[in-house]
């Protein structure tokens, strides 16, 4: 890890209301969290923002975001996220097979996912890779199963969690302790 958790104890007024917000949350006091606690201002921002993406949305449920979630962050090889969505996926009942099948290309040809997934895991790509060039054929299978506020709501939640993915990969964001022994699904490349 390349900076320091700020546990509740250093914590000040600002920092700890955040953190009550966010353990409310999640249950718990993740270590994301926790390396905002540096900076307040931005921790509240971030912890609002997290809230509101982790729940059915205003377009958008909270399943189909997970697993645009999952898609994106395994796409940029951050282990801390992808067993923390795992686990939420899980918890939302999403089936095992079908988080499998998130990694790589599996997804295109899973009978686990819709048509309209696969055009949601394919937009995760390519935004992933170039988001300047998606192509009209995307456009249009987008189109085809999505209205334009669904699409704004996911291409919001992609690349929201791409750049969380690289904020906490970037500070040594390490899993807590109660993921210790934990096999993911998805597994990143390092």
């Amino acid at each position: 890890m390349s900076v320091s958790y700020v546990e509740r104890e250093q914590a000040n007024a600002e920092t700890n209301a955040f953190y009550d917000k966010a353990e409310d949350r999640f249950e718990m006091l993740l270590n994301i969290f926790k390396v905002f606690g540096h900076t307040p201002e931005y921790g509240t921002v971030f912890t609002d923002l997290v809230m509101a993406i982790l729940k059915d949305g205003p377009e958008l449920d909270w399943v189909t975001k997970e697993l645009l979630i999952l898609k994106a962050t395994h796409r940029n090889d951050c282990q801390y996220c992808v067993v923390q969505h795992e686990t939420l996926s899980k918890r939302l009942g999403i089936d095992e097979a079908k988080i499998s099948d998130i990694g790589g290309d599996k997804y295109k040809t899973s009978p686990h996912f819709t048509e309209a997934e696969k055009a949601l895991m394919d937009l995760t790509v390519q935004i992933g890779v170039d988001a300047n060039h998606l192509s009209r054929e995307l456009w249009d299978r987008l189109h085809q199963h999505f209205s334009e506020p669904q699409i704004v709501e996911a291409v919001f939640v992609i690349t929201q969690y791409i750049a969380i993915s690289k904020f906490g990969d970037a500070l040594g964001v390490v899993l807590e302790p109660v993921f210790d022994g934990m096999d993911p699904l998805l597994h990143v490349q390092h």
